[in-house]
């Protein structure tokens, strides 16, 4: 099937050759063509050009994009979206006065979750899960990340991830799966932390392993969780079975995290609220993206990962969501590239390129997804009819999504 949009005021993201990343100063280009047509064939973007020179085509459907942008799908790289119930009384909690940590201590948090997780049976958890994952599509997400970690026992591990998993075959969103399961440690465990990382590598990892469950491994490297020796024993288990890491860093702490996440060629490493100069030395030059969540700092009012610094060093960086139950119970993109401007001190053009490109590597699809390539993934988010795609990040909290194309089709 062919699709054609016409007369897009502007096509966003345009780029003739694939590119892997964008890193320090490449992030404040964001090429665009105006007046523009796209072709799409099945699935994949076929061509694009300038209205002036469309050639004749013979297209099943025709969009017409009359001041309106086109730009590739957002891509959430970091999302907990599968979970169970949800954590309000947690919030008012903080309103309150109590720290996340102090929550924590008192039985809730993660832990908390895990519980109603372990008490909710499959099919309820995937039509909750399946819900969140609906609006944001809306929202303009065509590719998504979605972690375990609210389990904390084999069976419940596997269920997220069996429900993750079953989410893909819902609709023609892309998902990636990563196994978190050391991100708390279960209660029964709280006095025996070797224990539960040995059931983690010694019979949870099989398990996902022969049931191909997940894409990536993770761990919460944090003061209080999971220290480094921790880190390094549960990212060479996930080498064994071809799971590379993508880790939780330096949210709240700076202990090394990043290096060993470098030293072990993770992915990514996510959350950077504190970084030290350090942690940036250690991610020049590395395959190693940097991942900022700005919600989770919105909502737990903790700092914002100091993109400025980190770009200005010639570091790339992608955003994501971390879409969760506890510290960022929210799924839009939209409002992430508005705090990456807002409170980060990005451009519009580095928060787009951190929410497309960027992100796509970040998930290790860069190669299908986050630009208007020829012959990659035709998924695709049309605006309302704004003045520029600056409008998009300054209208902050409002949704400008018009239309959204995965896959080649129209999301009805």
């Amino acid at each position: 099937m062919k699709t054609l949009i016409r007369n897009i005021k502007q096509l966003v993201q345009v780029r003739e050759e694939g590119i892997e990343k964008l890193s320090g100063e490449e992030m404040a280009t964001l090429p665009t063509l105006s007046n523009a047509w796209l072709l799409i064939n099945d699935y994949k973007i076929e061509g694009f050009g300038g209205m002036e020179s469309i050639p004749h085509i013979e297209a099943d459907v025709e969009i017409d994009a009359t001041g309106k942008m086109v730009l590739p799908s957002w891509v959430d790289s970091h999302t907990h979206l599968v979970y169970a119930g949800n954590r309000e009384q947690e919030f008012i909690d903080k309103i309150n006065g109590l720290t996340y940590e102090e929550i924590a201590a008192k039985g809730g948090g993660i832990v908390n979750s895990a519980k109603e997780l372990q008490q909710t049976e499959e099919e309820e958890l995937f039509q909750q899960s399946l819900q969140r994952l609906e609006q944001v599509i809306k929202m303009g997400t065509g590719a998504i990340e979605i972690k375990s970690g609210y389990g904390l026992t084999t069976e419940a591990e596997l269920k997220m991830l069996r429900v993750a998993r079953k989410l893909q075959k819902r609709h023609p969103i892309t998902i990636k799966t990563t196994f978190l399961g050391a991100h708390a440690l279960p209660k029964e465990y709280k006095d025996n932390k070797q224990g539960y990382i040995d059931l983690i590598c010694e019979e949870m990892l099989p398990t996902i392993a022969e049931e191909n469950l997940a894409d990536y491994i993770d761990i919460f490297c944090e003061q209080g969780y999971f220290d480094l020796k921790d880190t390094e024993q549960v990212l060479e288990a996930g080498k064994k079975y071809g799971l590379r890491g993508k880790i939780h860093v330096n949210q709240f702490n700076s202990i090394g995290g990043i290096k060993t996440g470098v030293d072990y060629h993770a992915l990514s490493v996510d959350h950077l609220e504190v970084m030290k100069e350090e942690d940036i030395e250690a991610l020049k030059g590395s395959d190693t993206m940097p991942v900022a969540l700005p919600s989770c700092s919105l909502f737990i009012n903790i700092p914002y990962s100091p993109a400025r610094k980190m770009i200005d060093a010639g570091l790339p960086l992608a955003l994501a969501t971390d879409y969760n139950p506890g510290s960022s119970p929210n799924g839009n993109m939209n409002l992430v590239v508005s705090l990456a401007c807002i409170k980060m001190g990005m451009t519009p053009e580095e928060a787009i390129n951190a929410a497309t490109i960027n992100a796509a590597y970040a998930m290790g699809i860069q190669k299908t997804h986050g630009s208007i390539t020829k012959g990659k993934t035709a998924n695709l988010l049309i605006t309302d009819p704004i003045p520029s795609y600056g409008f998009l990040p300054y209208s902050f909290g409002n949704n400008h999504i018009d239309q959204v194309i995965l896959a080649g089709r129209l999301v009805k």
